[in-house]
């Protein structure tokens, strides 16, 4: 079966507000996740890419804006089911108010068991991201053959609970994962097991040092819908 190179979409004005995006308006890359998604073509260089699918969210069509320009055979398609958690209420909230929330306790303990006020499950989310990572491996084997390599991006959240899946981990666990923005995953589905073969990678290290800001969740939280990267 295919390869499939999950893509987090680059640094974006949300992420450096710390407010939770969700399906907001007007959430685009700021200057260092522009930065970011310029340096793809580059990094994806050696792969031979068979198809582009993007969550329809600003953030990650900009993302990918660069990796189409340089390969002009590749079609970007379009797929809701890759698209970020509908957080309902919660959307286009400030994280630091929302740690205050009852519910957050739960999302990062037992997201399996979490329904957003006005919005979907975390169950919900995780089924419908992996149902289009299924059905975007079966469109490109057969397409393409079982060697394909095709490249999806998405939201943090979103390719957390793909992983997961892969990892054959429960939902429950899922916060233990943490990619970065513009940040790498590679799994290859065979017919037997999926293969995480790469991990959040964005080949450089500066994110790891301690930041003394509570954004490397040192108290043990998660950060909902992602991690802001790198200063």
């Amino acid at each position: 079966m295919a390869t499939l190179i999950l893509v987090r979409h680059g640094r974006s004005t949300a992420n450096t507000s710390a407010v939770l995006a969700g399906w907001t308006p007007g959430v685009r890359l700021d200057p260092q996740g522009a930065a970011q998604a310029a340096s793809l073509p580059a990094r994806l260089a050696s792969l031979p890419l068979a198809a582009l699918v993007s969550s329809p969210l600003e953030r990650c069509l900009q993302t990918l804006a660069p990796l189409v320009e340089a390969r002009p055979e590749l079609e970007l398609v379009t797929d809701e089911r890759i698209g970020e958690c509908h957080y309902g209420d919660w959307s286009g909230r400030k994280l630091r108010e929302l740690a205050d929330d009852p519910l957050m306790e739960t999302v990062q303990n037992h997201p399996s068991s979490v329904t957003f006020p006005g919005g979907e499950s975390m169950r919900a989310m995780q089924a419908r991201a992996v149902d289009a990572v299924r059905d975007w491996n079966a469109r490109v084997e057969a397409a393409h053959g079982e060697d394909a390599v095709y490249a999806m991006c998405s939201h943090g959240d979103i390719i957390k609970a793909v992983i997961a899946d892969a990892l054959g981990v429960h939902l429950d666990l899922f916060q233990r994962i943490h990619v970065e923005p513009c940040s790498v995953t590679a799994i290859r589905y065979t017919r037997t097991r999926p293969f995480l073969l790469r991990l959040g990678d964005t080949g450089e290290l500066g994110s790891l040092a301690p930041r003394g800001d509570g954004a490397t969740g040192g108290d043990g939280g998660a950060v909902v819908g992602g991690g802001t990267g790198a200063p």
